[in-house]
C-alpha cells in the first residue's frame, strides 16, 4: 500500500519537557492507524506537528505527492472544540469549507447530507452554543470531512459522545475506510482502537514503544492469556498464584498467566465458586499489551 504520510524521528520540546522524543511511523493509504497511549504521552503534540500547528525541533514529516497543499490534504478534528459559539451551524460549516477553498452548491449539498447523517438537519440554523457537547463534536467532525481530505486526523473523536453516538462514529470511520479514506486516530481508549485500527503506534513518555499491524502485534505476544466470563464474585482470580496481571470488570476477567501456569488449574480453582460461561485461552487485548510494555501502573490512566 502507498504511504500517505511518513513521520521520521520528530522531536518537540517545551522548556525542559521533551514532549515528543524521536517518534517515527508511517500511515498507509486506505487504513486506520491508531496513535495510542496514556494522557500526556505525546500524542496530541505529534498530531499538532503533522497538521502544521507546531514545527518539529528536528526530524521530518513527509507526504506522498498528491498535488495539494499539505494543509489542504488534512481533515483535522482537534481534541479541544474550536467552534465559534455564536455562529449558526450551516454558516460555520460553510466557513470551514471555504477555509479549505471549497464553496458553492456542492458544499451546501454535502453539508445537508452530513447533517442528515448525524440527525442534525433540524438544527442547521441553530447556534453552536445551543447544541449539546456531543452534537458540537459531530459538527466539528463534519467540518473535518467537508473538503474531502486525503488524510483524516482525529484526536479523541469520541470525546463527549454518548454510547449511541460512539457507535455512530465508529461505523462512520469504518465506512470511510471502506471508501478508501486514510485515517489517523489518536485515542487513549484502547478498546475503541482495537475495534477499528489496522495498525497501531503505541507511545509512552514521548517515545514509540510498539508499532505495526494490530493482528501481527497481538499474535506476537504471549498467548498465555485467559478470557473468562462468569456469574458470581470473581475477585479471587487476581490472587491466584498463576496469575501475573488481571483485569476484572463486572462478570468478565482477562488474566495474564505466568509462563509455567496451567490454565486447567485456574478452571479447577473456579469450579464451585463461579458459574463459568466462557473460558478461552487467547491473544491478549491491547490493554494487556500496553501494561506489558509500559507497566501496570499506567492502566488507570488509559481507561
Amino acid at each position: 500500500m502507498t504511504e500517505v504520510l511518513s513521520v521520521r524521528e520528530i522531536v518537540k520540546t517545551f522548556g525542559a519537557v521533551r514532549a515528543v522524543d524521536g517518534v517515527s511511523f508511517s500511515v498507509r493509504q486506505g487504513t486506520i492507524t491508531g496513535l495510542l497511549g496514556r494522557n500526556g504521552a505525546g500524542k496530541t503534540t505529534t498530531i499538532r506537528m503533522i497538521t502544521g500547528i507546531f514545527m518539529p525541533d528536528s526530524g521530518s514529516i513527509e507526504w506522498s505527492d498528491g498535488g495539494r497543499n499539505p494543509q489542504d490534504r488534512i481533515g483535522y478534528l482537534p481534541e479541544e472544540r474550536g467552534l465559534y459559539r455564536q455562529m449558526k451551524i450551516v454558516e460555520l460549516l460553510l466557513f470551514l469549507a471555504e477555509i479549505k477553498d471549497r464553496r458553492g452548491p456542492d458544499v451546501i449539498r454535502a453539508i445537508d447530507r452530513w447533517l442528515e447523517r448525524f440527525e442534525l438537519t433540524e438544527k442547521r440554523n441553530a447556534k453552536v452554543e445551543e447544541l449539546s457537547k456531543g452534537n458540537q463534536q459531530k459538527i466539528q467532525l463534519i467540518g473535518a470531512l467537508l473538503h474531502d481530505p486525503d488524510l483524516i486526523v482525529l484526536d479523541e473523536p469520541q470525546s463527549g459522545l454518548d454510547p449511541v453516538n460512539m457507535v455512530l462514529v465508529r461505523n462512520l470511520l469504518r465506512e470511510l475506510k471502506e471508501e478508501g479514506k486514510t485515517i489517523l486516530l489518536s485515542t487513549h481508549m484502547m478498546g475503541e482502537a482495537e475495534r477499528m485500527a489496522d495498525e497501531i503506534v503505541l507511545v509512552h513518555q514521548g517515545k514509540v514503544v510498539l508499532c505495526g499491524p494490530l493482528d501481527f502485534i497481538r499474535s506476537s505476544f504471549s498467548k498465555n492469556t485467559l478470557h473468562i466470563e462468569f456469574d458470581g464474585d470473581g475477585s479471587f482470580l487476581a490472587d491466584l498464584p498463576q496469575v501475573k496481571r488481571s483485569m476484572i470488570v463486572n462478570n468478565a476477567a482477562e488474566l495474564s498467566l505466568s509462563e509455567e501456569a496451567d490454565p486447567q488449574k485456574i478452571l479447577q480453582a473456579s469450579i464451585g465458586r463461579l458459574r463459568i460461561r466462557k473460558f478461552e485461552l487467547a491473544t491478549p487485548s491491547l490493554e494487556q499489551i500496553f501494561m506489558e510494555k509500559v507497566g501496570a501502573e499506567s492502566l488507570e490512566a488509559v481507561r
